[in-house]
């Protein structure tokens, strides 16, 4: 069970870092954020979608593997996304969101990521 929790995290991944090389003005858009530069979008491109689509293949080796490999990808990137939502905690001391999406969404979906991979990497 835990492999298919991991497959489905890579594919999430995988869409977001498919989307953001394709569309990468409407990643940040969600946000209230403008990317009108050939910089910016391949900024975006970068880091939402070269980095999304990379781990999405870390995961992936972690599902189909076993071993010490598996539980560093599982841990590193468990850990990874728990950083990022403690980053939106962090904003949530200086600012204020003005809803429940896109902020608290992201800010459950990573918790929630992260616990599934820290548990399968020790257990």
């Amino acid at each position: 069970m835990a492999d298919v929790a991991i497959w489905a995290i890579a594919a999430a991944f995988a869409g977001m870092g498919l989307y953001a090389l394709v569309a990468p003005a409407a990643v940040l858009a969600q946000f209230g954020v403008t990317v009108e530069t050939p910089d910016g979008r391949s900024e975006v491109r970068a880091v939402y979608g070269g980095f999304g689509l990379a781990v999405a293949g870390v995961l992936g080796a972690a599902a189909a593997g076993s071993g010490g490999v598996r539980e560093g990808i599982l841990v590193t990137v468990g850990f990874a996304l728990a950083g990022m939502a403690a980053g939106r905690l962090a904003s949530r001391l200086a600012d204020r969101p003005a809803s429940l999406f896109p902020v608290w969404t992201y800010f459950a979906i990573e918790v929630a990521a992260a616990a599934i991979l820290l548990a399968a990497a020790w257990t």
